[in-house]
């Protein structure tokens, strides 16, 4: 009911306050490494909970569904970005920070360092500037929303600008995420992104599978070493689907990422299930991985232009699917 058109007017006679039902709220980490990172708190009333870090990005923290962590954490939490230095450890510095269900990595590089570029760019934990967020009840599919922007920018190199408006139905299982990507100089520039939806226990464990469009892409196996696959996409919309039978009293799970490819031809897979760290990454990107971990060529962005994504994020349960795209 509270997802349908003409909800609010149903659903405020019955409440004190429609935040009761579905909400995006603002909150401020307070301890530790964490202490000080602004997030926009969205709980949809379907089920479905998740934090978009405003000083990470606006990338995507905690992930709840039906009350289950689905996120993958890492053990500094939330890093404040006022911690994060990319050139680190070698150039590694986003090691210590890849943590929560997304990290977009970009806007001119991805993957393992070169030619003096970090791993995965500068764009990890670059702090947004807000621009709105709220509910939305008057639409004809109420939604919860927020919408930022992220600027990359150097005075004699990539000028890169996103804009960020991430969007789920109230009511709903599923998460959208729209990017427009700007480049802001008269002359191209090469696009780079990488998305790093970490995944990670109770949902990813021995028997949980991963499908590319109803092929079968992989099988978790916890004694297995790390291992990264990158598929070239031809079709103009993929869906990648990661699946937890049910097993030992515990229900099913289902996740499924649905990306168009105009400009993310590319579905890399990346697992560790080395003890105390067992993630699973699902990472649509821009460009071919070659065998020693770095970019092929990738698209390039005309003058003043700019390139759009969309993804969409699905939830359910194999046992009872609702609103199921693969």
């Amino acid at each position: 009911m509270i997802g349908l058109p003409g909800a609010r007017e149903q659903a405020a006679a019955r409440v004190g306050d429609l935040r009761q039902l579905a909400a995006v709220r603002r909150i401020v980490l307070d301890d530790g490494p964490e202490r000080d990172v602004r997030a926009l708190a969205f709980s949809t009333g379907g089920g479905l909970d998740f934090w978009v870090l405003a000083d990470r990005s606006m990338d995507i923290g905690p992930l709840w569904w039906r009350g289950t962590p689905l996120a993958w954490q890492g053990p500094n939490g939330f890093r404040s970005a006022h911690l994060h230095a990319q050139e680190a450890d070698g150039l590694r510095g986003f090691e210590r920070s890849l943590s929560g269900f997304l990290v977009t990595c970009g806007l001119a590089h991805v993957r393992q360092p070169v030619d003096g570029l970090p791993l995965h760019g500068h764009l990890p934990l670059t702090p947004a500037r807000l621009l709105a967020h709220g509910e939305d009840w008057d639409r004809a599919e109420p939604v919860l929303f927020c919408e930022g922007e992220i600027t990359e920018a150097t005075h004699n190199g990539p000028n890169l600008r996103l804009h960020r408006r991430i969007e789920a139905p109230i009511g709903g299982n599923e998460l959208r995420i729209l990017d427009r990507i700007e480049n802001l100089r008269p002359t191209p520039q090469a696009l780079a992104m990488l998305y790093h939806f970490n995944l990670g226990y109770p949902l990813v464990q021995a028997g949980t599978t991963v499908t590319r469009d109803g092929l079968g892409l992989t099988q978790v196996d916890e004694e297995a070493p790390p291992s990264v696959a990158c598929h070239a996409v031809a079709a103009p919309i993929a869906c990648c689907r990661v699946e937890r039978p049910a097993q030992e009293g515990q229900p099913g799970l289902g996740a499924a990422f649905t990306f168009e490819t105009t400009w993310l031809k590319h579905l890399q897979v990346w697992q560790d299930m080395r003890p105390y760290r067992r993630i699973l990454g699902i990472e649509p990107v821009t460009s071919q991985r070659r065998p020693n971990g770095t970019s092929g060529p990738g698209p390039v962005l005309a003058g003043r232009t700019s390139a759009a994504h969309r993804l969409t994020i699905t939830f359910d349960s194999p046992v009872l699917p609702r609103n199921r795209p693969c």
